[in-house]
């Protein structure tokens, strides 16, 4: 990032500094990496509860009669399927053969949805849907006035419970209910995350943000809740397989070669949609893959994967030392003909090609 281009803030900014959060630049914003460290945060949310501000990423809402006709063009899953309270995680093909972005998409009623999208690709995404947007669908951007709280881990239910009368036990993983939460009335409750540990995304105006940040803490101080940064978070999602934007999934790779066909639906037309189903029908060139590192090392996004005969094959896209496992684990993408569990491939790592092994996807 230029010298002239300012880091966005974040409303618990300051919040976060106070508390001892490292924080580095991440997607234009001014983020916690970590708190406490990124092994006591991974394990508190895997094992326990743990909270992230992940108010960089972006929100908005699409209303009225052709909202529907909109979302069904300009996404791979098929929104048809939802029904009020559904949450749907899909994606934005662009004209290339790639991927505008990886989304979420809510139903509040038929005319009225919400998307939540990448810090990142805020900007982008926008642009985007704006220009596919024939039917007057009326938009908002949100992303500037809105917060986010990701509180998760097997524990996540019993610190929220005491805050809300909405009976959390009660709803399905993907589904969402608006209602009063610390007190605050309106407020979004999704039983979504991406750390593969169960627990909510508690949706909230900027103003208020301070409040169920403390408040949150304050109820799991019993239950040993931490604050976590995103640090914690990219381990806990690679761990589960997830896919992160610009790491495994870019504007170059087809969700057909990422493994992210279920999201993928040709039962009607989206953009590019003929591309990436002639893809699926001849089957992927390459595709994305889980991997273990047999040998020591930490694999990173860009190194070489070869056959160990120095021919290269494919490029790791994530790479870290797993927590859980306690051991090296990647994903990247191979030639399809290496990419069955059980095959032996190599990591070039500093001059050297270690070995690692396919595995199927989740590692945990």
């Amino acid at each position: 990032m230029s010298d002239s281009q300012t880091l966005k803030l974040v409303p618990l900014n300051d919040v976060h500094i106070a508390a001892g959060g490292k924080m580095v630049p991440f997607a234009g914003f001014n983020m916690p990496v970590q708190y406490s460290g990124l092994m006591p945060e991974h394990h508190a949310v895997r094992n326990n509860v743990g909270m992230f501000d992940v108010s960089h990423m972006g929100e908005f809402r699409l209303k009225g009669p052709g909202v529907l006709d909109l979302l069904q063009r300009v996404t791979s899953n098929d929104v048809s399927k939802l029904t009020d309270g559904k949450v749907q995680y899909s994606c934005l093909p662009n004209d290339t053969g790639g991927i505008v972005d990886d989304l979420l998409v809510y139903r509040f009623n038929e005319n009225e949805y919400y998307l939540v999208v990448n810090a990142g690709n805020i900007d982008k995404d926008w642009v985007w849907i704006s220009k596919h947007n024939t039917g007057g669908v009326e938009m908002l951007n949100m992303s500037d006035g809105m917060s986010l709280l990701a509180v998760q881990g097997p524990n996540a239910i019993k610190v929220l419970q005491k805050l809300t009368d909405v009976n959390l036990s009660e709803m399905e993983y993907y589904t969402f209910k608006t209602g009063m939460m610390a007190g605050k009335d309106h407020t979004i409750i999704s039983n979504t995350g991406y750390t593969g540990a169960g627990g909510f995304e508690i949706y909230m105006m900027n103003e208020d943000a301070e409040h169920f940040w403390n408040t949150i803490l304050e109820a799991g101080k019993e239950f040993g809740i931490i604050a976590c940064g995103l640090g914690a978070r990219d381990t806990l999602r690679l761990e589960k397989g997830f896919c992160l934007y610009g790491h495994d999934i870019d504007d170059e790779t087809s969700p057909i070669e990422a493994g992210l066909g279920w999201i993928t639906k040709f039962e009607k037309e989206f953009t590019n949609s003929a591309y990436h189903k002639a893809i699926k029908e001849n089957k992927p060139s390459k595709k994305l893959v889980g991997f273990d590192l047999i040998e020591r090392g930490i694999p990173r996004q860009y190194y070489k994967i070869t056959d160990g005969k120095g021919n290269e094959i494919g490029e790791v896209t994530s790479g870290t030392q797993s927590p859980s496992l306690n051991k090296a684990i990647g994903m990247g993408y191979v030639k399809s003909e290496y990419s069955k569990p059980g095959t032996e491939i190599f990591i070039e790592i500093r001059g050297k090609e270690l070995k690692a092994e396919v595995v199927k996807l989740p590692f945990l």
